[in-house]
């Protein structure tokens, strides 16, 4: 089987490896853009269609799966991808703020700035966090430094946003997909006992689960192949500082 992963940088990793370790045989193709990364910034109509159009030249390229494990993507530009797309599933991504309401009274969301000042955040916590203590932390350049492999500056934003998040936290929420691949290193910055809700487990199990749904799935080689803003590529340098990065750059043990 074949899954398309869409992201404009890293934020496909935590997902794709947890694709590979849950089922080796899946052949996973990475779309990247670092040409147009990041994407929160352009206007919304662009986002839209440039996620269709990738998501189009997946599905030609022999995708029976489009994952956007991307927060962005999946709130600018699922439906539209769902409507281009037809009978092929596409599978979105949210942040896991319902499953950390129901485990944790006091919640902090770590995100990007531009999620964290968003109506969409707001409105996810309206509705599964109500009588929750929810506190949001914006990650300033965390998401960037991830995608340069910048370590120096993924552990300064860490520590920045760390110090913002309340002591008697008792849950946190990746609300970026990029975080995950730093999960170790902020679980570290943070009080013990806390607990981390991120998505890309949620993500993987739903995909997996759309793939099982198929009348006749097909066994796949257990390849990644990796494309750059539209060019054959591989993964980046920067990729290769993280362990899921790492995992993806290795043959699958079938």
């Amino acid at each position: 089987m074949n899954v398309a992963l869409i992201d404009s940088g890293l934020g496909s990793l935590p997902t794709a490896a947890r694709l590979r370790r849950l089922r080796p045989s899946l052949d996973l193709h990475l779309y990247l853009d670092p040409d147009n990364a990041p994407w929160g910034p352009k206007p919304t109509a662009w986002t839209e269609a440039h996620v269709v159009e990738t998501a189009r030249r997946a599905v030609d390229g022999g995708a029976e799966v489009v994952v956007l494990p991307c927060n962005t993507a999946s709130v600018i530009a699922l439906d539209a991808t769902r409507a281009a797309l037809g009978s092929t599933p596409v599978v979105g991504t949210v942040p896991a703020i319902k499953p950390a309401a129901l485990q944790c009274d006091s919640i902090t969301v770590w995100a990007t700035a531009a999620t964290t000042a968003s109506s969409y955040q707001a409105r996810l916590i309206a509705e599964f966090a109500s009588g929750r203590t929810v506190s949001a932390v914006a990650c300033h350049g965390l998401a960037d430094a991830i995608d340069r492999g910048d370590l120096a500056a993924v552990s300064a934003a860490i520590a920045s946003a760390a110090a913002r998040t309340p002591d008697d936290v008792q849950g946190i929420v990746l609300g970026c997909t990029h975080y995950p691949l730093v999960a170790d290193e902020i679980m570290a910055a943070l009080p013990p006992g806390v607990r981390m809700f991120d998505s890309a487990e949620a993500v993987a199990a739903q995909t997996l689960r759309r793939l099982d749904e198929m009348s006749s799935p097909r066994e796949g080689h257990g390849s990644v192949s990796v494309t750059l803003s539209g060019r054959d590529g591989s993964l980046p340098d920067s990729a290769l500082r993280f362990a899921a990065g790492r995992s993806l750059a290795v043959p699958a043990t079938l």
